[in-house]
């Protein structure tokens, strides 16, 4: 069982900068893939990001590929999305997934969820 709780979501002007965290409880947390989806309202859930259980690779969507940055630190059960130059289009729910299989979250979103932070970017 894990448990995820996102912050660091808000209110930022187009070309800015956030930076979200989802912090994990449990101590298999390095065991897992973790990742990022958003929705946007009106729209389904889509992939964002993953990170495999080690950091050693990372996954993007085409949409947001150069301008965010997926990372963790399993010491703090802590997975991070850097997001710059932030676009109006980039409004969404962001939410925190994970999943023992980094296939699993590109596919679907793995087993586990948080219940997201709201990122509104302003034209």
């Amino acid at each position: 069982q894990v448990q995820l709780v996102e912050s660091g979501g808000g209110l930022v002007q187009a070309g800015g900068s956030l930076r979200l965290s989802c912090a994990a409880s449990g101590r298999t947390f390095s065991s897992f893939a973790m990742g990022w989806f958003r929705q946007a309202p009106g729209k389904e859930r889509e992939f964002v990001a993953a990170i495999s259980w080690n950091g050693g690779t990372t996954y993007y969507a085409d949409s947001v590929k150069g301008r965010f940055t997926i990372s963790r630190d399993n010491a703090k059960n802590t997975v991070y999305l850097q997001m710059n130059s932030l676009k109006p289009e980039d409004t969404a729910v962001y939410f925190c997934n994970a999943d023992r299989s980094r296939a699993t979250i590109q596919k679907k979103g793995g087993d586990y969820w948080g219940q997201g932070t709201q990122v509104t970017v302003s034209s």
